[in-house]
C-alpha cells in the first residue's frame, strides 16, 4: 500500500471514530516502516514495566485523576492549564530538534527537559542553552552497550538522567549531533571544562504530581507506545485509532497540559515539519504517556560561560563583596577566596564592561572563580 493510501486510511479512521485530531503528510509520515521504527528508541529497562503494562498503568492513573475532577483541582496546587512554550508570552523551551534515523529519543527527551528546566528556573526565555544529545547517547549510553538500532538499540530514562547527574553533558557545539552510531569520537578538546550536570531527578507517578512539576519546576521526560497512526499526526489531541498497530516505544519532553481538553502538550524530536511545529497534544491516559515521567531537580551552577557581556557591577564597603550582571545569565558573585583575587577580577570585569568587550567566566557553585578577559 502506498503512503498516500495509508495516510488516507488513517484520516478515514479518525473521522469514523470521531477522534479529535488530524493526520497528514510529512517527511516522517512518508518514511518506510523500517526507517520509521529506527526512531523508536525507548526500551523499558530491567525490572521496568513492559509497554503494554505501561499503557494499562496510564489508564489507571487517568481513572484515579478523574475521581479528583469532582473536587477543586486548583486546591491541589496546579493551575488547570499551563504551557512552558507560552508563559505570559515567554517561551522557555528551546528549538525543536531532529534525532534522524537513530533510536536516540531518550537522549533528546532528556536534553529537552534539562534545557527547558534551566530556562524556566532562571525565568530567562533568552538563556542560550543547547546541550549535546550526541554526548549523552554516543558516549554515556554507548558505555552501557546501547546503540542506535539492533538488539541493543535504544535506551531508557533512568540511566539517562543519572548520567546527566553523575557525568554531565557538554554543549552541542562541543559535540554536534549527527544520526548514526559513533564511538564517542566527536568530543571537543576542552570538553572537561564545558560539562553541565543536573542536581538530581524525580520520578513522577501521578497525573497531579506531573502537572505540579511542570507548572512550578519545568519540563519533564515522558515515554509512550507509538502506534502506526501516530507518525501521520498533524494537529489536535491524539488518541490512537482502534485498528492501529503497536510499533515501539518513544520518549519525548512534555511541556504543558490542559484540564479542559484532558491532554498533555509535548515536544517531539522529529523536526519542526512534523506535527504542529514539532509539538503534539496527547490525551491523558493514552498509550502509556503518563504511566510515569521524570522531572529535573535543578542545574549545577558550575562550568564556563563563554563570550558573555558584563552589563552591571555592584559592590559595597564590605570586604570581598562584589557582584556582576552577566548578559543572559543574571547576577553572579565574584569569589571571595582572597581579597587580592576578588579585587583583580573585579577590576578586569569593570574594564571589560567599560570597553563593551566579551569575557569568559568559570563558575563554581554559583561563584565566579576565574575569568578570561
Amino acid at each position: 500500500m502506498s503512503k498516500i493510501k495509508e495516510i488516507k486510511g488513517i484520516e478515514e479512521a479518525i473521522k469514523k471514530e470521531g477522534l479529535e485530531w488530524q493526520a497528514g503528510a510529512s517527511e516522517v509520515a512518508e518514511m518506510s516502516q523500517s526507517d520509521f521504527k529506527k526512531m523508536l528508541g525507548f526500551v523499558p529497562g530491567d525490572g521496568d514495566e513492559s509497554l503494554e503494562a505501561r499503557e494499562s498503568h496510564a489508564e489507571s492513573n487517568f481513572a484515579s485523576y478523574r475521581s479528583l475532577a469532582k473536587m477543586d483541582m486548583e486546591a491541589f496546587g496546579a493551575p488547570s492549564s499551563f504551557n512552558l512554550s507560552n508563559v505570559g508570552g515567554k517561551n522557555y523551551m528551546t528549538s525543536v530538534k531532529n534525532q534522524g534515523s537513530c533510536g536516540s529519543c531518550v537522549a533528546f527527551g532528556t536534553v529537552a527537559a534539562v534545557e527547558g528546566t534551566h530556562r524556566f528556573l532562571k525565568r530567562n526565555d533568552g538563556l542560550n542553552v543547547n546541550y549535546s544529545e550526541a554526548h549523552l547517547f554516543y558516549c554515556h549510553a554507548r558505555s552501557e552497550g546501547r546503540r542506535c538500532s539492533g538488539s541493543n538499540g535504544g535506551w531508557w530514562v533512568l540511566p539517562s538522567v543519572k548520567a546527566f547527574k553523575d557525568k554531565g553533558v557538554v554543549d552541542d557545539s562541543c559535540y554536534p549531533y549527527v544520526a548514526g552510531d559513533q564511538a564517542c569520537s566527536g568530543l571537543c578538546s576542552d570538553s572537561a571544562n564545558r560539562t553541565t550536570k543536573i542536581t538530581g531527578y524525580t520520578k513522577l507517578t501521578s497525573i497531579q504530581s506531573m502537572k505540579n512539576w511542570i507548572s512550578t519546576k519545568g519540563a519533564v521526560t515522558a515515554c509512550f507506545t507509538v502506534y502506526s497512526d501516530f507518525y501521520a499526526y498533524r494537529s489536535g489531541v491524539y488518541r490512537k485509532s482502534q485498528n492501529a498497530s503497536r510499533e515501539g516505544g518513544h520518549c519525548v519532553c512534555c511541556v504543558g497540559y490542559s484540564d479542559a481538553g484532558n491532554y498533555w502538550i509535548c515536544k517531539n524530536s522529529w523536526g519542526s515539519s512534523w506535527g504542529d511545529g514539532g509539538y503534539f497534544k496527547i490525551a491523558y491516559g493514552q498509550v502509556g504517556i503518563d504511566s510515569e515521567m521524570y522531572g529535573i531537580n535543578g542545574i549545577v551552577d558550575s562550568g564556563w560561560l563563554r563570550n558573555k557581556r558584563i552589563t552591571g557591577v555592584w559592590s559595597n564597603t564590605a570586604a570581598k563583596n562584589a557582584w556582576v550582571y552577566i548578559s543572559g545569565e543574571g547576577w553572579k558573585r565574584i569569589s571571595n577566596a582572597t581579597e587580592t583575587s576578588t579585587t583583580n577580577m573585579l577590576a578586569q570585569l569593570l574594564a571589560a564592561k567599560g570597553a563593551a568587550r566579551n569575557v569568559s567566566l568559570r563558575i563554581e557553585n554559583g561563584l565566579i572563580v576565574e575569568i578570561y578577559a
